[in-house]
């Protein structure tokens, strides 16, 4: 998938990944792209929550060899 931004979040717990994803969202534009990359297994409820309140949208994620990619398309 093209993404306008790769935001790494590896070895943070939470809230970290959330935090970091939130402040990188606010710099794109309505529409862009956003990858998130997370060790955090507990990040994967995090996200989908995140993104119900929020009101962006979680395109989708995956998981490889213990890392999460999340991509946010921002609303």
């Amino acid at each position: 998938m093209k993404t306008d931004l790769v935001v790494d979040t590896k070895g943070m717990a939470c809230p970290m990944p959330i935090v970091k994803a939130k402040k990188a969202l606010d710099g794109l534009a309505q529409g862009q792209i956003m990858e998130v990359q997370s060790t955090d297994k507990g990040s994967v409820n995090d996200f989908q929550a995140w993104v119900k309140q929020t009101k962006h949208e979680l395109l989708s994620y995956e998981e490889d060899k213990g890392i999460y990619k999340f991509f946010v398309k921002k609303i």
